[in-house]
């Protein structure tokens, strides 16, 4: 008769153990961590062909593009891990004397010699709806164990895999760094590229110190060379809406928001991490770079007549005023201090983005007024 209460008692198992099965796919913590471990390890390859490659420069930045996006979507699997470990977890002990009364059920049966099992007070009758009883419940108990079991052998591989991410993040940081060394060298070596005009540092730092805003020194940026801009054909209309975002990064402040301060700007603010590499996002003439106004480092891009596109907040910029350079080419570096292994691992389970200390604002101006950048940058996702 205790046996048969105890039995009867599984009747909590649907309720109790509904959605405890894992979710399979893209979602699952585990496989998406050890894929950026995959991404890392194909960046660190490509690291030692784009070396000697031909263009070193085109190598290089897709190799630290690569080494970034292999490093964001392994902190992302990290926080993924770690908060799925934490449910399995809360939910475990939760679930601690639940577990051990479907333990002690399992054990019962599969330790009492069948004669015992056939026994009932009221005989045969009582007998025969005992055995119906348990064979109705126990395929639904072996579906609880093994569910457990899943969930066990689950917290078992995620814990393995966040020891085992400090060296892949070491090997990560190191590789980015020795990539962003080796690009930076590559882009000081270039002599390739074409060039509109050549800037007069006298004009230039006359221009810088005579105006008080970014409206006016966009506005007397023909004045920087001692000679006539040549004139440019470039037309990137067709791409107004799907060019790619500069940096990795996600928006903290879309145009026209008051940023912390209470201050409206028309352009959009970027978080990024710390030594972001900062790309154009489509072929341009440099118009200037350097420090500019309280704006930090800044990169003026003119991609066709009448427009702008004005990065700001860089920590180091590359080229000089007056090169065309083609889509994708580096323009310089965020700031800030990577943080060290311990500190990434403690970030990567509150998915607050602190880690995102750095910030790029991006302007787009068409006619010599600002317009909001998101008419053409994808922003639909972080870039």
């Amino acid at each position: 008769m205790r046996l048969l209460r105890r039995l009867s008692a599984t009747a909590f198992a649907a309720a109790l153990w509904a959605g405890v099965a894992v979710a399979g796919g893209a979602e699952d913590p585990a496989a998406a961590a050890r894929a950026a471990s995959e991404q890392l390890q194909k960046a660190a390859l490509a690291l030692q062909g784009a070396v000697d490659a031909r263009d070193r420069v085109k190598a290089l930045t897709d190799t630290v593009r690569a080494y970034e996006a292999g490093l964001e979507a392994m902190r992302d699997g990290l926080r993924r891990a770690a908060i799925r470990e934490a449910q399995l977890s809360r939910r475990l002990q939760a679930r601690e004397g639940d577990i051990a009364q479907l333990m002690g059920v399992l054990l019962t049966i599969e330790t009492s010699p069948p004669p015992v099992l056939m026994l009932h007070p009221q005989g045969p009758v009582g007998s025969a709806r005992s055995a119906m009883i348990l064979a109705e419940v126990t395929p639904e108990l072996n579906t609880q164990a093994q569910i457990l079991r899943q969930d066990l052998e689950e917290v078992q591989t995620l814990r393995v895999l966040q020891q085992s991410a400090a060296k892949t993040l070491e090997q990560g940081l190191s590789g980015v760094q020795q990539a962003r060394a080796e690009l930076s060298q590559a882009i000081a070596d270039r002599t390739d590229l074409p060039r509109r005009f050549t800037a007069d540092p006298i004009r230039t730092a006359i221009l810088i110190s005579s105006t008080e805003t970014l409206d006016g020194f966009a506005s007397g940026l023909s004045e920087m060379s001692d000679k006539p801009i040549a004139e440019s054909d470039s037309d990137i209309s067709d791409q107004k809406g799907d060019l790619p975002m500069p940096v990795l990064g996600v928006i903290l402040h879309k145009a026209g928001t008051p940023d912390a301060a209470g201050i409206k700007r028309p352009g959009i603010v970027v978080g990024t991490r710390p030594r972001a590499l900062v790309t154009s996002p489509a072929a341009a003439t440099i118009r200037y770079r350097g420090p500019l106004l309280d704006l930090g480092n800044v990169v003026i891009l003119e991609p066709q007549p009448d427009m702008l596109i004005i990065l700001s907040g860089l920590a180091e910029v590359y080229g000089e005023a007056g090169q065309v350079i083609p889509a994708g080419t580096p323009v310089g570096l965020m700031g800030g201090a990577v943080p060290e292994i311990g500190g990434i691992l403690s970030l990567s389970g509150d998915g607050s983005g602190a880690e995102r200390s750095e910030t790029l604002y991006i302007e787009v101006r068409e006619g010599g007024s600002p317009v909001d950048p998101e008419t053409w940058f994808r922003t639909d996702k972080d870039g």
